[in-house]
């Protein structure tokens, strides 16, 4: 718990305010912290944080083309299926479930690389990753690096301004760091390399793999769809990549409790189970902070989790070795034999005693 307390790069205005309360800067703080934090030219330790908006801003051109050019019916379609669904579930099932969770093991090196470029590369896995361990530790408390209780802005420009490793980690804590990602398949930096760089990735073979990902995806949709369909898909990337940085706001309440009986079983944070990135993401987020290590989060009837029906195919054909599965658990604790929702305030078992089952792949 005390490494991740440190883990991160704190802001210029902190965690806490002069009361050890949630500091809450202005938007106009925020945005500063923001434009400071991208500038490589200052300081080139900000160069992934730089990489990760460059990204976006590459893909806007293709989203212009789409719709002042190319634009049609069937283009808007795939734009939508691809972005809000195929990206969505995916980062579910990369970022989210393997890299920050390990939830599920894979077979071998292939199927690894094989599901992480699956979509356009544009997170890069350590903002992301690292950063997440330190939300489910500190969620919605004063350095939850996404507190939503700190305000829309505060969440949505998370990744630069909160989410970036710590740059003066010892030797020992940078080992702790790297040890996060180890399963992730990042070559991290030496110690050496991440005092200059202030990173576990390296930039070069972090900027030649997106180069060689997104060479490889444009080329694909190009043979599929000409021009069109390369450009749809590509724009679309962009549109998600920015929107998905709304979602930890969205999902924990936008700073209040929003958390409904019988819906919500988790009580301790302000997460919540949403219909839409639980549909088109398999992101049922309450549940998954009930059960965080579960490859699963969809665990009632009506909650279809798209990314557990990938786990669980992957596990069929021989790619995914073994996998955690928590709906036999959440099941058992919050429902009677009869399959009846048992009301939060009269359940009895504690959430921290119920523990995910360990399911290996014959």
């Amino acid at each position: 718990m005390a490494f991740l307390n440190t883990v991160l790069e704190p802001p210029s205005y902190g965690w806490t305010d002069e009361d050890g309360n949630l500091a809450k800067p202005t938007n106009a703080i925020i945005l500063k912290e923001f434009f400071s934090r991208l500038n490589v030219f200052r300081d080139k330790k900000n160069w992934l944080s730089f990489l990760s908006w460059f990204l976006v801003l590459a893909l806007t051109p293709f989203l212009f083309l789409f719709i002042f050019k190319y634009f049609s019916i069937v283009g808007l379609i795939v734009a939508f299926v691809y972005s809000m669904i195929i990206m969505g579930t995916h980062g579910t099932i990369w970022h989210h479930r393997y890299c920050t969770h390990n939830a599920y093991t894979f077979t071998n090196k292939f199927w690894r690389f094989f599901t992480q470029n699956l979509t356009l590369k544009i997170i890069p896995e350590e903002i992301y990753a690292v950063s997440h361990h330190v939300h489910h530790a500190l969620s919605d408390q004063p350095g939850d690096p996404y507190n939503a209780q700190g305000g829309f802005m505060y969440c949505f420009l998370a990744d630069v301004n909160h989410q970036p490793v710590a740059r003066n980690m010892t030797e020992a804590c940078y080992k702790k760091c790297v040890n996060l990602m180890k399963h992730v398949g990042v070559t991290p930096n030496t110690y050496k390399q991440y005092q200059k760089w202030g990173t576990i990735a390296n930039p070069y073979r972090t900027v030649v793999g997106i180069i060689l990902n997104w060479g490889f995806w444009f080329t694909a949709f190009y043979l599929m769809g000409g021009l069109p369909l390369a450009c749809a898909i590509f724009g679309s990337a962009g549109f998600w990549a920015v929107g998905v940085r709304t979602f930890n706001y969205e999902g924990h309440g936008k700073g209040q409790d929003k958390r409904r009986e019988g819906t919500d079983y988790n009580r301790e944070d302000m997460s919540i189970n949403q219909l839409w990135p639980g549909y088109v993401a398999g992101e049922w987020h309450n549940n998954h902070h009930l059960y965080p290590k579960s490859a699963r989060s969809g665990f009632k009837p009506h909650q279809f989790d798209l990314a557990w029906c990938y786990i669980k195919l992957m596990s069929m054909i021989g790619a995914v070795s073994s996998y955690r599965d928590s709906k036999k658990e959440f099941l058992m604790t919050y429902c009677n034999k009869d399959g009846v929702e048992i009301p939060v305030t009269k359940l009895a078992v504690k959430y921290a005693e119920v523990k995910p089952v360990l399911v290996r792949v014959k």
